[in-house]
């Protein structure tokens, strides 16, 4: 039977297969391999979720306070709480600091604290939370409150040591530096720098004081006015507080201490800021004698890190911030107790 194809000419049936010949390939598809690698991602990232969600039930709040124990005859139902204020006092520490005076204040165990300050200050709202806070666990449950301070209890740093109130006996140690009452805003001018650059700085407001202290530009008459009766506001209030706080202390004599200045132990027992020259160990013994208690059951707090911070790396002393929003914080008035010029920058 003839073949169906036609052969080129003079070639028999004998002769090489017609060319050109059509040769079909076929491809393979590989559509399930992305959809099954789809599949597992989505199942991973679901049990991500999940893990979260298990993990955010199980992790306290880390503003919880935890007991910890220091020293003392654990058998021993009578506690002294070391309440630690470390490092500027601002948030997020701040909720931590106010969390442990509230755990203070509920545990009938504790019979009284040592508020032990190592800090240079910080904002004046915080500063006077933790002031206002103290006083309250001293009004509502009879707890007295004693004060260690360790390298540097400043400004704000001295500010709550006045929730000891008038009872309560202040130690630092040999080389603390304490003192530097006062107030700061700080505020940068750069209006020479931006003119030589060629920047100019033109923000719309609703009123004249709505870009205050604004650094492309000078501040006016009207601005100082307004910032010095808000500084003065706070100053006034700092100097009353320690008024209130040390007995052998009046209005005048604190007013001549007020120079912003940093203490030294000596000079601040010298002008009656403090009571006496010694260490942690010396306000914890102290207090026990004025408790009449025999070895009692030293304790402190600490706190879980949170969610946030275990995700992210961050540490418990610090707020994880957008790059953004680190550029409007810095740019927000901060009003301080704060001993050192660069307060107004982010810590």
């Amino acid at each position: 039977m003839p073949e169906s194809y036609d052969r080129p000419l003079g070639t028999g049936p004998s002769g090489p297969p017609p060319w050109p010949k059509t040769v079909v390939i076929q491809q393979r598809s590989y559509g399930w391999i992305a959809a099954i690698l789809c599949a597992m991602l989505l199942f991973s990232s679901l049990m991500n979720v999940i893990l979260l969600v298990v993990v955010a039930g199980r992790v306290p709040d880390p503003n919880a306070p935890i007991e910890v124990y220091v020293s003392g005859d654990r058998s021993n139902d009578d506690k002294i709480a070391i309440l630690e204020v470390s490092g500027a006092i601002m948030p997020p520490l701040t909720e931590r600091w106010l969390k442990a005076i509230e755990a203070i204040e509920k545990d009938d165990h504790v019979r009284g604290v040592v508020l032990h300050i190592d800090s240079p200050g910080g904002l004046v709202a915080d500063s006077h939370q933790i002031y206002h806070a103290l006083n309250e666990l001293r009004e509502k449950t009879s707890k007295p409150i004693d004060v260690s301070m360790a390298r540097i209890a400043a400004s704000g740093g001295y500010y709550i040591a006045m929730g000891a109130g008038p009872e309560g006996r202040i130690y630092a140690e040999p080389t603390t530096w304490t003192g530097s009452i006062g107030v700061i805003l700080n505020r940068f001018d750069v209006s020479e720098l931006a003119e030589k650059v060629g920047v100019k700085s033109e923000p719309l407001v609703t009123g004249k004081f709505k870009d205050t202290l604004n650094p492309f530009r000078d501040l006016t008459e009207d601005e100082r006015e307004l910032w010095a009766t808000i500084i003065d506001d706070s100053f006034v209030r700092f100097k009353q507080v320690i008024v209130d706080g040390r007995a052998g202390l009046d209005e005048e004599q604190v007013s001549e201490l007020a120079t912003g200045q940093v203490y030294t132990s000596s000079q601040a027992e010298e002008n009656g800021l403090i009571d006496e020259i010694g260490f942690l160990d010396d306000a914890i013994g102290g207090l026990s004698e004025k408790l009449g208690l025999d070895d009692p059951l030293v304790i402190t707090y600490e706190h879980q890190m949170s969610l946030t911070d275990l995700l992210t790396g961050a540490s418990q002393t610090s707020a994880e911030m957008s790059p953004l929003q680190s550029l409007l914080e810095s740019s927000v008035p901060r009003v301080m107790y704060f001993c050192g010029w660069n307060a107004g920058l982010e810590m």
